[in-house]
């Protein structure tokens, strides 16, 4: 389509945005570090870590700008979700942003929650499976927390996407730190999907992946026989970091 720069100025166009669904598993449930809003719209409610893409950034680069600047946070696994465009999600005006899940194991939080405006809230999900649809979101306390725009329903899809990928993609060797058990692993896929895995069959289809590699390494400390460590072999990741 030819269009003259006539047309292009004069044309109306809405903002762009990004929004990043930050995920990591904490007491075994599915987590999500959000914003507490201090100014209108929805003041007092929740929201993702986000903002407006400027003239001159790509969107990685917006995105690695706002996990910096908003949550102290990079070098973290980011993969674009979705574009969440309906006309009314934003009443400042027309906004599309464009939705990223990042992945952070918990232990690399620490910065990014000694802000005041960053918290962990768990992610309730009321579907089973891959079914979709917006997911509630709990404080500490246990109280069901009012969610800005449209983000319950980014963080929805999050969730599908997380349990679509989780049994073919190794999205969930990010949710843990450099070395880990097998139980480890496990507690980590059935937060994912949200039911209990078993764990024979588990151990054995992962041990049989190729997808780990033996450290040599035990966990020490424990009350119990020590856990062999391992770590994730690299070479099939597909997605770069931000």
């Amino acid at each position: 389509m030819e269009v003259t720069q006539d047309e292009l100025d004069g044309h109306p166009h809405p903002h762009l945005a990004v929004d990043i669904a930050l995920v990591t598993i904490h007491e075994r449930a599915l987590h999500a570090l959000l914003l507490r809003r201090d100014a209108a719209p929805f003041a007092g409610a929740i929201s993702l870590p986000g903002g407006f893409v400027r003239i001159d950034e790509s969107l990685p680069q917006a995105v690695a700008r706002v996990l910096r600047t908003k949550c102290r946070l990079h070098d973290v696994f980011v993969e674009q979700l979705y574009t969440f465009g309906d006309v009314r999600r934003d009443p400042r005006g027309r906004v599309v942003t464009v939705a990223h899940f990042a992945l952070v194991p918990f232990a690399a939080l620490a910065s990014a929650l000694a802000q005041s405006d960053l918290a962990l809230f768990r992610l309730d999900v009321p579907w089973a499976d891959t079914r979709g649809g917006a997911v509630a979101v709990v404080a500490a306390n246990g109280t069901a927390q009012r969610v800005a725009f449209d983000h319950d329903a980014i963080l929805g899809t999050t969730v599908q996407r997380l349990r679509g990928k989780i049994d073919y993609a190794p999205v969930g060797f990010e949710l843990l730190p450099p070395q880990f058990t097998l139980l480890d692993l496990l507690e980590v896929h059935q937060a994912v999907l949200g039911r209990e895995l078993n764990k024979d069959s588990f151990r054995r289809r992962l041990l049989a992946s190729g997808l780990l590699a033996p450290t040599g390494r035990y966990r020490a400390n424990v009350a119990h026989r020590p856990a062999a460590l391992f770590k994730f072999r690299r070479s099939g990741r597909s997605k770069g970091k931000a």
